[in-house]
């Protein structure tokens, strides 16, 4: 066991989780299926009982239960990775990002998350606007797109979907024009 957990936890290269997410794409393809996170906001609502609301809502959403499993896996697999495979020299943030951020006034401690954003000094009128607006727009544009980043950049450009392709620029684009336009002026 513990030479397993040691070959697991160790860094893996690019390639294999692209082999990985070839072969998830592949046969989701196969069995007609679509990937993507943010659909899973949909089956949940809709299971709570949304459908009676918004017809948005009304569909079967026990088909789409095999995502809700997926997204489950997703979250418990960062929660062993973090708690039991990982350590702090696995993961870094570039030399040149740490310099781009502190430009900015923003830094970063021992975490890969910023306490400007994410810790207790975040914890002021500012720092929770900031997290309220960000995640509404996050929300009104994965719906406004049709889908989130990874299903459009996923499943959507596997699928050779012209609007994901769009999408995804738009994403590229709009991430570029945050970081360098707006982000100063949140700070």
């Amino acid at each position: 066991m513990d030479n397993f957990l040691t070959f697991i936890a160790q860094p893996w290269s690019w390639f294999v989780s692209g082999l990985l997410i070839a072969v998830i794409m592949t046969a989701l393809l196969f069995f007609g299926k679509s990937f993507g996170l943010s659909s899973n906001l949909r089956t949940v609502c809709s299971m709570a009982g949304a459908g009676k609301i918004d017809s948005f809502f009304n569909f079967d959403w026990k088909q789409q239960s095999w995502n809700l499993f997926f997204l489950s896996g997703a979250v418990m697999g960062g929660f062993i990775s973090a708690k039991w495979l990982g350590t702090s020299d696995q993961m870094a943030i570039s030399s040149a990002t740490l310099k781009d951020l502190a430009e900015l006034g923003i830094s970063i401690n021992a975490g890969l998350n910023p306490d400007t954003f994410f810790g207790a000094e975040a914890l002021n009128f500012h720092g929770i606007m900031v997290l309220l607006i960000g995640g509404l727009l996050v929300g009104f544009g994965a719906r406004w797109a049709g889908g989130c980043t990874s299903g459009h950049a996923i499943s959507g450009i596997a699928n050779l979907q012209i609007p994901s392709i769009l999408a995804v620029i738009g994403f590229f684009i709009g991430g570029l024009i945050m970081t360098h336009l707006l982000l100063p002026f949140i700070v």
